[in-house]
C-alpha cells in the first residue's frame, strides 16, 4: 500500500505537466445514466465485470442487484455488442474469412519461399484475434462471461510465439468461450484436445514407445489436480500413455491408418487421433485402471475422471477465489466452493453463484488489487462514450504491452500470476501512471461521471483539488489508490 501512496504523490506532483496536455475533444458528452449508483452495487459491478460503465450501472439499477447478478451468471448466448462494435468485429479479416480457408492460406504461405509474408500474415491474424477479444471485453453487457473467458484462457494458457500458434490462439479462445460459465469438464476437453494446446505442449511428439510427458504433466499440475494434488511421476507417465496418438493435422488428407485400426481414427477440426501412434495397453492413473484399446473414447474418459476429482475441485476453486476474492482466500470459502463444484458436476455458474453469496466475497469488495488487464479495461469502461464506443484498440494494446500483460503473451504454461505481489512493484506503478496519462487523453476535456468510482479518500480528494482541467482530473483519478482496487 505504501507504493500506491507514493504513486499518488507522484500523480499530484505531475499536475503542471498535465495542464499542458492537448485536449482533442472539447464538447462535453452527457452520460447516459440518469441514476446515481449505490456504492455497494458499484463494488459488485466492478468485481463481477471488467469495470463499471454508465450503461452497465443503469442496467444494474434497473434490474436490482440479485437479478443483475443472476443475469451475469446466466447470460444469453448472443454477444449483445453495440452496433458500431459489432461492425468492427465483422470487419476483421478473421471474421470475414472462414477459419478453414484462413488455415489453408497460412499453410500455403508457410510452404512458400516468402517467409516475411508468412510472418506478417501470422502477425495480422494474432493481432485481430486480440482486437476481437478486447472489443468483447470492453463493450459486451455480459461482463462476467468476458472475465471468465480471460480467466480460463489464462488457466489453460497457450503462449503464441511457438511455431504457428499465432494462427491458433484466437480460435482456441473462441472454442473456450461457450463453456466459460458452463461445465469444467467441457472446458478441460476443449483445451486438452485443441490443436493449439497439443502443439504448445508437444503432444504431437507423444507416441507409443516415444513418450513425451509435457502435456500430461501440465494437465495434472496446472489444469486439474494442482501441484499438491497427490499425483506421482508414475501417474504423469501413465497419463502420457493415455494421450499418445493425439496430434495435429492441418492438411486436407487424413493420416494413413492400418485398416484394422481405421474404426479408431478420429479427426476433429485440426486435431487428429492416430490409433497407430497410440499405446493400446491398459493404464493406471491415480490408482484407477483405464481399459486400453479404445482410442479417443479412452482419452475422453480419462479427462472426465480428472475433471471430477476432488483435488481438481479444490485447485480450480481456490484459483477462482484468488481471481475474484483475495490473494489468500479463506480456506473455508474454498472448501464450500469445492463442495458446490463437486455437487454440480463442475458447473461454473453455480459455483460462482455460491461465491457471490459468500460473506467473504462481500467483505473483499473494494479491496482487491487490479492486475493490468482489469486496470486498463476498467479505466476505459468508466470513461466510455455510449454515443461513440471505442473501436480502435491500438491504445489498449499499447497499454497492456506497457504493463506486461498482453493477451496471449504469457509464454509459460502457468499463465499470468493473479496476485497483487506480482504487479505492485515500483516499476509497474510508475508504468501505470504513464498509461493513465495516455488513457486520460482519449476523452480529451470531457468531464467524466465520478459517481461510477468508489468513494475517494481525503488524501485523494486533496490531490484532485489541484487539477486544473477535466482531463487532468481524469488522469489523477486513474492514478489514485482507490482506482487500483476493485
Amino acid at each position: 500500500m505504501s507504493q500506491r501512496r507514493a504513486f499518488l504523490s507522484a500523480a499530484g506532483a505531475s499536475t503542471l505537466w498535465l495542464a499542458g496536455c492537448s485536449s482533442p475533444r472539447k464538447t462535453p458528452v452527457p452520460r447516459s445514466s440518469t441514476r446515481v449508483p449505490d456504492p455497494a452495487d458499484l463494488a459488485l459491478l466492478d468485481r463481477l465485470t471488467w469495470g463499471a460503465s454508465a450503461a452497465s450501472a443503469d442496467d444494474w439499477a434497473a434490474r436490482g442487484p440479485r437479478a443483475a447478478v443472476q443475469t451475469l451468471l446466466h447470460p444469453p448466448a448472443e454477444a449483445g455488442l453495440p452496433e458500431a462494435v459489432q461492425r468492427a468485429v465483422e470487419a476483421l479479416s478473421i471474421s470475414r474469412t472462414p477459419y478453414p480457408a484462413l488455415v489453408a492460406e497460412l499453410e500455403t504461405l508457410r510452404r512458400g519461399e516468402d517467409r516475411q509474408a508468412y510472418q506478417q500474415r501470422l502477425f495480422v491474424v494474432s493481432r485481430e484475434a486480440t482486437v476481437r477479444s478486447l472489443l468483447h471485453a470492453l463493450h459486451s453487457p455480459h461482463g462476467l462471461r468476458e472475465q471468465m473467458v480471460w480467466f480460463w484462457f489464462n488457466h489453460f494458457n497457450v503462449g503464441q510465439t511457438k511455431a504457428n500458434l499465432r494462427l491458433l490462439v484466437g480460435d482456441y479462445e473462441q472454442a473456450l468461450r461457450p463453456h466459460a460459465l458452463g461445465r469444467f469438464r467441457d472446458l478441460l476437453v476443449t483445451s486438452a484436445t485443441h490443436a493449439a494446446m497439443l502443439r504448445y505442449l508437444d503432444n504431437e511428439q507423444n507416441a507409443a514407445g516415444r513418450i513425451n510427458e509435457n502435456h500430461a504433466r501440465e494437465l495434472l499440475e496446472l489444469h486439474t489436480l494442482g501441484v499438491d494434488g497427490g499425483y506421482s511421476q508414475r501417474d504423469v507417465q501413465e497419463l502420457a500413455r493415455v494421450l499418445t496418438g493425439l496430434g495435429v493435422n492441418f492438411s486436407d488428407t487424413p493420416a494413413k491408418v492400418a485398416p484394422r485400426l481405421q474404426p479408431l481414427y478420429h479427426r476433429q477440426a485440426y486435431t487428429e487421433f492416430h490409433p497407430g501412434r497410440h499405446d493400446m495397453g491398459d493404464k493406471t492413473v491415480l490408482g484407477q485402471t483405464l481399459r486400453g484399446g479404445r482410442g479417443w473414447d479412452e482419452i475422453l474418459e480419462q479427462l472426465g475422471l480428472l475433471a471430477r476429482h476432488p483435488a481438481t475441485a479444490r485447485h480450480v476453486c481456490r484459483k477462482l477465489a484468488v481471481f475474484l476474492v483475495a490473494d489468500e482466500p479463506p480456506p473455508a470459502l474454498v472448501e464450500r466452493l469445492s463442495q458446490r463444484f463437486l455437487a454440480t458436476d463442475g458447473d461454473i455458474a453455480l459455483t460462482l453463484g455460491t461465491l457471490c453469496e459468500a460473506p467473504e466475497f462481500t467483505a473483499s469488495l473494494g479491496r482487491q488489487f487490479k492486475t493490468p488487464v482489469p486496470y486498463v479495461l476498467s479505466a476505459l469502461r468508466w470513461s466510455a462514450d455510449p454515443a461513440a464506443p471505442l473501436t480502435d484498440m491500438a491504445p489498449v494494446l499499447t497499454a497492456l504491452n506497457r504493463l506486461g500483460q498482453p493477451l496471449y503473451g504469457r509464454q509459460t504454461p502457468d499463465g499470468y500470476p493473479l496476485d497483487e505481489r506480482a504487479w505492485n512493484g515500483s516499476g509497474q506503478m510508475a508504468a501505470r501512471f504513464e498509461v493513465a496519462r495516455t488513457l486520460g487523453r482519449l476523452r480529451g476535456a470531457v468531464p467524466l461521471d465520478e459517481s461510477l468510482i468508489r468513494p475517494l479518500g481525503e488524501r485523494t480528494r486533496a490531490v484532485l483539488a489541484q487539477a486544473r482541467t477535466p482531463q487532468e482530473r481524469h488522469v489523477l483519478l486513474l492514478s489514485s489508490p482507490e482506482f487500483m482496487l476493485r
